[in-house]
């Protein structure tokens, strides 16, 4: 294991959220094959279970004059490294419970409200699909680890 960085903020939405940002909360209860407990784009497809994304989306936003509260890219782990330096397939070992990066997201429309240009200037740091390997929870300042292949 390689050790790379921490969470510096956990999101989840509910049935009743809408919209962007997604809410912060104090722990996700992440379950193998389904997602996070109570999301609701949980049980919807096992390789987009969990989006992460690094502190480096929200830098770009910010050197562009566009600031954003956590949570606007719609990820639900936030880390302190940008995620975007690891190849599709690596596992990320957030506290206990293992991550596979699955996907990069694509360009999101609806990240237009926060400024129109902002999908295209975070385009190659949008955020990553993982699924998920194990049971476990996930808390803020947690630390992670790359798991070696």
């Amino acid at each position: 294991m390689k050790d790379i960085g921490n969470v510096i903020g956990i999101f989840s939405a509910d049935k009743t959220s809408s919209g962007l940002p997604r809410p912060t909360v104090k722990e996700l209860e992440i379950l193998r094959g389904f997602g996070i407990k109570n999301d609701k784009f949980a049980g919807k497809d096992e390789d987009k279970s969990v989006m992460i994304v690094g502190m480096k989306a929200y830098d770009i936003a910010k050197s562009n004059g566009i600031n954003l509260e956590f949570g606007s890219f719609g990820e639900n782990i936030l880390f302190d490294f940008d995620p975007h330096e690891f190849d599709i397939g690596t596992i990320l070992k957030v506290g206990e419970v293992e991550l596979q990066i699955t996907q990069a997201c694509t360009i999101c429309n609806h990240l237009s409200v926060f400024g129109k240009e902002l999908p295209f200037l975070v385009k190659y740091h949008r955020g990553l699909y993982c699924r998920v390997l194990n049971n476990g929870r996930i808390i803020k300042d947690i630390h992670v680890s790359k798991k070696d292949n």
